[in-house]
């Protein structure tokens, strides 16, 4: 059975916990980036990640996007959204349709 996991600061991870999710808090972007790998070679098969983790990880999101497992998910952290999320959503809903449905203008 494939597993979910949350990545990133204790504030932003712990609630997630009480779901039943696999936790892993990583204060810089060097722990995320070898849970992000370690979780990968475990058969995760979704991994939530905060966005401020995120803003320096891109090689490593790259690496993943194209691949079955894990999908990678960017949430907002403790300290709120930065957009990345909203804007990796609008990207690949404009490349799967043809033009970005979702976009408020």
């Amino acid at each position: 059975m494939y597993k979910i996991a949350v990545v990133g600061d204790r504030d932003s991870t712990l609630g997630f916990k009480a779901l039943g999710l696999d936790t892993v808090f990583a204060d810089s972007p060097e722990e995320a980036r070898g849970a992000i790998h370690r979780l990968a070679a475990e058969d995760c098969a979704v991994i939530y990640l905060t966005e401020q983790l995120a803003q320096s990880l891109t090689p490593e999101l790259d690496r993943y996007t194209n691949a079955q497992r894990p999908a990678i998910i960017l949430i907002p952290g403790k300290a709120g959204s930065l957009g990345i999320g909203i804007e990796n959503i609008n990207k690949a809903v404009e490349k799967a349709v043809g033009s970005n449905i979702l976009k408020n203008e």
